[in-house]
């Protein structure tokens, strides 16, 4: 009984230890704090912007294509992968090294480490109990290993890891190529707002002074009410117009920012040409398909996958093959029993998982059937990039024929304008007229710099689907200016007359 009391409270205490030890490793949901997701906010918005060439003039279309290059989030997201990536085959290739395993430690033991024998025959003990260990010992091995098989596989595994980078560089390609597309776009949608806000508050203040001209002779009485009425519902129906424009407008710049990741709501000035331009491609019509088939970046990642479905054939095959394990060592133990305290020790070790004869039909049908769908993929990659080729070019030469038209409307409405304001009398019809003339001129000259935006778009895309770079893969340095002349150059090596490749 008294036994029994004491270790009750021996494993009652035990217990308690043990719940306390578990309550203190339970983890709980900690939800951050308003305090600190503010501090995460200043930290974000500071490295959002840090490090960037303040804007010092008008931005020309050139700096902007720079500036999205260098600064746009998304494509230093690209950037990053790659460069993880890159990481990540380094520690691949040092999976190919053997292993050197190096161990040290220390033991004791509160009592001697003894052992006696025993007499199979009668069961007797034979021998004295005895001890051939310290209680305190000191121990260090040096061991030197290598697997061929885990060589084998590890070799594999670095090679599909490489073409992972490599296809992780042209998905960083793809996304500059449309980054530049989307600036060309969004610069001349910035470009006309620009433009046209300087006039549409004048013209705003124009239309709304006639509103009230019109509705003090309305209630002066000195016209007949349903003709005031009709000419006050006309001039608002301007009013409207015009203040969908300026929304519109609004819109633009924010957007241009965006790319090229200007601080929100901060003023800057475009420089856009002084006309509109007309790109060209040198490349003919005939040699397009060809050209994309050779340059677009998501046909040479499907070429990279298919390599890597590949080589996941070649790991599965190794995978069955029988692993040979080399090891050299070196050792110490600091046991006084021991007569050779230091030794070294060499082996071959060879191990073969049978288990994987008798699956070997399924480990090598999945990876036939990984890569032969990589293989299809590829395959059909191409037909939808020869179909997109088409469609391009089809929506570049649809695009430039509007534009035209388009310039052509806009002239005719600023010549109608033109005559309206010299035709135009000091009375409140002759308002009207002016004002109607003046909206449908600034209507249609946002439409011309939609439809060039449009149509610097179309060819943005068309030079995308060709899988054209804007910047060569190697340039001096990437400083904004620098970038911008890469940009210049490039442009004009693809508008070169069509004896040189504009592809390269």
């Amino acid at each position: 009984m008294h036994t029994t009391t004491i270790l009750m409270p021996k494993k009652l205490l035990a217990a308690t230890l043990a719940t306390l030890v578990l309550g203190g490793c339970a983890i709980h949901p900690r939800p951050l704090t308003l305090e600190q997701r503010s501090a995460t906010l200043q930290a974000d918005q500071q490295a959002m912007f840090a490090e960037q060439t303040p804007v010092s003039g008008p931005i020309t279309l050139d700096e902007a294509m720079a500036r999205a290059l260098k600064y746009n989030l998304d494509n230093r997201v690209k950037m990053m992968e790659e460069a993880l990536a890159q990481r990540q085959l380094d520690l691949s290739n040092f999976d190919l090294l053997p292993k050197l395993t190096a161990a040290a430690g220390y033991t004791s033991r509160d009592n001697v480490l003894a052992s006696s024998s025993q007499d199979i025959v009668t069961g007797q003990q034979s021998l004295v109990p005895s001890t051939s260990s310290e209680r305190q010992a000191t121990r260090a091995d040096l061991g030197f290993s290598w697997n061929i098989l885990d060589f084998g596989v590890s070799y594999y595994g670095a090679r599909q890891q490489a073409d992972r980078v490599l296809a992780t560089q042209e998905r960083r390609r793809k996304v500059v190529q449309l980054l530049m597309q989307q600036t060309r776009q969004a610069y001349w949608q910035a470009a006309g707002a620009q433009k046209l806000q300087a006039q549409i508050e004048p013209l705003l203040a124009q239309a709304q002074q006639a509103l009230g001209d019109s509705r003090a002779i309305e209630q002066q009485g000195l016209k007949d009410p349903l003709q005031s009425l009709g000419y006050q519902r006309e001039l608002l129906g301007l009013v409207l117009q015009l203040e969908t424009i300026r929304d519109e407008l609004a819109q633009a710049k924010p957007k241009l920012a965006s790319i090229m990741n200007l601080e929100p709501g901060k003023p800057y000035q475009l420089a856009p040409p002084a006309s509109f331009d007309t790109p060209e491609l040198s490349i003919a019509p005939e040699k397009m398909e060809e050209v994309a088939l050779l340059h677009r970046p998501e046909l040479i990642e499907a070429s990279y996958n298919e390599r890597i479905g590949l080589d996941e054939t070649h790991k599965a095959m190794a995978k069955l093959l029988p692993g040979v394990e080399l090891n050299v060592g070196t050792h110490y133990d600091s046991n006084d029993f021991l007569v050779n305290n230091e030794w070294r020790d060499a082996g071959i070790q060879i191990s073969w998982n049978l288990l994987n004869l008798l699956n070997a039909g399924h480990i090598k049908a999945a990876a036939k059937a990984q890569y032969e769908l990589a293989r299809e993929q590829r395959l059909a990659l191409n037909m939808a990039v020869l179909t997109q080729v088409h469609v391009a070019y089809i929506d570049y030469t649809s695009r430039k024929q509007q534009f035209e038209l388009t310039r052509q409307l806009s002239d005719v409405e600023q010549r109608i304008l033109e005559h309206t304001r010299n035709a135009t009398q000091a009375n409140a019809q002759g308002k009207l007229a002016e004002i109607r003339a003046a909206t449908s001129a600034l209507m249609s000259e946002l439409k011309l710099y939609q439809s060039y935006a449009a149509y610097q778009g179309a060819y943005g895309q068309m030079v995308a689907t060709l899988g054209l770079d804007p910047v060569p893969a190697a340039v001096a340095s990437h400083d904004l200016p620098t970038l911008e002349q890469a940009i210049r150059d490039t442009e004009k090596q693809w508008a070169a007359p069509a004896t040189g490749d504009a592809s390269k």
